[in-house]
């Protein structure tokens, strides 16, 4: 029997995976890294791209308080999508560090940063999201690695109400992803980036009814939007490994920051399951994607 035949699936990904791109996916998707998803390859710890880290120190940068980048090693994709984390209120880079290594796994360069206080308002950790960004695609030691046109931010708590601001004030942005978000500004009817906003039922700091919801429901440009509420959850639920906030948030990274349209089966129709306590979109049948480059 051939050896082909008697690999498994998973075997024959990873195979896929460090051979590099087809010829016939990159011509139908630039922008496309890795092998079609499953519900296991995106709820796993891991994706299927090996990777290392790089610290940013406080000292040699502006803008920001320093962080750690983590990064896929392999080159044979070219680049990659970038995306810079906020811890919230009071927090520093760790209690969003589990995000950097399965994200970057799954085919990103992610920034986790410390903000210049850990008192910061949002409108100064979207600045900060934002600086963060411009040092991953300046000056970094990875700089040539990311595609400095497709870039999303993501934050917990006032580093989501930060994802917001930095939405708002930097269009281009292709996704935002704010974690149980909060922010005093309610309408957020200018944003027109793919924005996933993740609530927590059981969230005291920031109600969903006073933060959450109403943020999703402001965004009234954004032609991509989804609001998903985990199910007796409280404020600090993306502080920790949680696999419904990394499986949508892969999943929503990976169709608008990769453009890759393998990944809206997870997004649209609504998913469901015990995790999840309330889920909404603007996609009735396919969403229609955000590129502006």
């Amino acid at each position: 029997m051939p050896i082909l035949r008697r690999l498994s699936a998973a075997a024959l990904g990873v195979l896929l995976v460090l051979a590099g791109p087809s010829t016939a996916a990159l011509a139908a998707n630039p922008y496309e890294r890795g092998p079609a998803p499953t519900t296991a390859s995106i709820e796993a710890t891991r994706g299927p791209f090996a990777t290392a880290t790089a610290t940013v120190a406080r000292s040699s940068v502006t803008g920001f308080g320093g962080g750690t980048i983590y990064y896929p090693t392999s080159t044979a994709y070219g680049t990659w999508g970038g995306i810079a984390i906020s811890p919230g209120f009071t927090a520093s880079q760790s209690s969003v560090a589990w995000l950097g290594p399965r994200l970057a796994s799954q085919g990103f360069v992610i920034i986790t940063i410390d903000t210049l206080s850990t008192l910061d308002d949002p409108a100064s950790r979207g600045r900060q999201l934002l600086a963060a960004l411009d040092y991953l695609t300046g000056s970094s030691a990875v700089r040539t690695r990311v595609d400095a046109t497709r870039l999303g931010v993501m934050g917990h708590s006032m580093g989501g109400g930060g994802s917001l601001a930095a939405s708002a004030s930097r269009p281009a942005l292709q996704a935002a992803i704010p974690m149980t978000p909060w922010h005093t500004a309610k309408n957020w009817s200018t944003v027109r980036v793919p924005t996933l906003i993740i609530g927590a039922e059981n969230d005291t700091t920031a109600p969903v009814a006073s933060h959450a919801e109403p943020f999703y429901t402001s965004m009234t440009a954004a032609p991509d939007k989804a609001y998903l509420e985990l199910n007796n959850a409280g404020h600090s639920a993306p502080t920790s490994a949680n696999v419904t906030v990394a499986k949508y948030s892969i999943a929503w990274l990976k169709r608008f920051v990769d453009n890759d349209t393998r990944y809206e089966q997870f997004l649209c129709p609504a998913p469901s399951g015990p995790a999840i306590q309330e889920y909404r979109a603007t996609c009735p049948n396919t969403l229609s994607g955000h590129r502006t480059s």
